[in-house]
């Protein structure tokens, strides 16, 4: 997805800092009525996010460069690992 700037919809906050987010807003980014949100401020910018989304990214951000650590260079590599873990445990 790219960073570039696709639509801007303006919102009225109302009391107790509600807003109603524009369903093609919420379209955009996957979310359906009754899911949640996630609001992610950095600084003085927000933006709003699937939880479900942002809790991937989150988990490849902290996986980035465990396979090159673990000496993982393929499939096969992997299989093993995960075999020997539940060996392990077993």
């Amino acid at each position: 997805m790219s960073n570039a700037l696709n639509s801007v919809d303006a919102v009225r906050v109302m009391e107790g800092g509600l807003i109603a987010v524009p369903k093609d807003v919420l379209q955009a980014i996957g979310v359906n009525v009754g899911d949640c949100v996630a609001f992610v401020v950095e600084g003085t910018t927000a933006r709003i996010e699937n939880p479900a989304i942002l809790a991937m990214k989150e988990l490849q951000r902290e996986m980035e460069g465990e396979a090159e650590r673990l000496g993982i260079q393929s499939e096969e590599d992997a299989t093993a690992i995960i075999k020997e873990i539940r060996s392990a445990t077993s």
